[in-house]
């Protein structure tokens, strides 16, 4: 039979948030390609899948896509998964998806866990219309360059970044966008400590720096008021 490979959205932070179909997918599948071995496991031992992992991520999927590719054809069902959330959007996959099309790999793609629709869902604001921009560059000249440009579009604009970086992008935003500019932080999604600062940026930054704020979060700026 024709291999059949299934994107499997996981938990952005509750495990309890994983669906039946997904779990179902998981359990059959014959390989899950997973972004880290150590993350993989430990989700996965949740739910007692035992299925055989091959780690794929942004170090190795350029060189080893086509190896990982041969991998996929000797089986019957493949999952990708990422250390959490939809794989492939911001995350590690899309250019073994792309080599995957072009070996006629069956591809099926399942609905699930997002930080991106959890934070728009929960922002208590207009959002039928946003930029999402995602990750910002982390070397500094590149960085301001790309803030500089983001500070041009009058729309709301989509943040990520690493935990140790929550307060430097707040700080950032404040000197590019100006301390009055509305955001919503929408902080530890599904998770115990979950919260939506909503509020000026002068005033979050101000708040997350006293309590040392650090932790995965999605960052909503209101440049299109």
């Amino acid at each position: 039979m024709k291999s059949t490979l299934y994107i499997v959205p996981t938990p952005i932070g509750n495990p309890k948030d994983i669906t039946l179909r997904a779990f179902e997918v998981l359990k059959s599948a014959d390989l899950i390609i997973c972004e880290e071995y150590k993350p993989a496991r430990r989700f996965l031992s949740n739910y007692e899948i035992k299925s055989e992992l091959l780690a794929m991520n942004e170090h190795n999927e350029k060189d080893e896509r086509n190896a990982i590719i041969l991998k996929i054809l000797e089986c019957k069902n493949v999952a990708l998964i990422s250390d959490c959330g939809t794989p492939v959007f911001s995350d590690p996959g899309q250019k073994l998806l792309e080599t995957a099309i072009e070996f006629g790999i069956n591809i099926i793609t399942l609905p699930g866990p997002s930080s991106l629709m959890t934070a728009l869902s929960g922002a208590g604001i207009d959002v039928d219309r946003f930029y999402f921009y995602g990750w910002l560059p982390r070397e500094k000249d590149e960085r301001k360059r790309e803030l500089l440009e983001l500070r041009k579009r009058k729309e709301l604009i989509v943040l990520m970044d690493t935990p140790y970086r929550l307060i430097k992008i707040l700080s950032e935003i404040e000197s590019f966008f100006g301390k009055n500019r509305e955001i919503i932080l929408a902080y530890e999604l599904t998770k115990p400590k979950e919260y939506f600062y909503r509020g000026t940026v002068s005033k979050i930054h101000s708040d997350a720096q006293k309590i040392n704020l650090k932790g995965e979060f999605v960052l909503l700026v209101r440049n299109d008021l």
